[in-house]
């Protein structure tokens, strides 16, 4: 089997997934899923999709994480990786589809207004 890539991102976290068949290690920027995200929370946001298709130990995951915060990259990478297993078998779309894992989350950050201090906040009002 080829070398499988997909895209994933969330806010500003960008991941470039590379799945190949092997046996179930995920390799994020160099250093092993654990190194990489020591959350088991994170860790189980990251395997939600390979889970749903019981193909935990089928493919070895090579990742490219950038921007964002953790909770950012691990919600692009779970996107990735789901993105990847519908090119590899696209019967496997609607199982994905309905837990949720194919759709990309478009909230991002509203940009700061000028003279306001944040995005929706105001300066307090002086009548006088």
């Amino acid at each position: 089997m080829e070398i499988i890539n997909a895209l994933g991102r969330r806010k500003s976290a960008v991941a470039r997934v590379y799945v190949q068949e092997g046996k179930g290690q995920i390799t994020i920027n160099g250093r092993a899923l654990d190194v990489y995200f020591p959350s088991s929370i994170l860790q189980f946001i990251v395997k939600q999709p390979l889970a749903k298709l019981d193909a935990e130990a089928k493919y070895d995951i090579k990742v490219n994480l950038d921007g964002g915060g953790f909770k950012g990259q691990a919600e692009a990478l779970r996107l990735a990786i789901a993105r990847a297993l519908v090119k590899i078998n696209p019967e496997d779309k609607a199982a994905l589809k309905a837990e949720g894992f194919m759709t990309r989350d478009a909230r991002e950050v509203e940009r700061k207004k000028p003279g306001q201090p944040k995005a929706r906040k105001h300066f307090q009002f002086s009548k006088r």
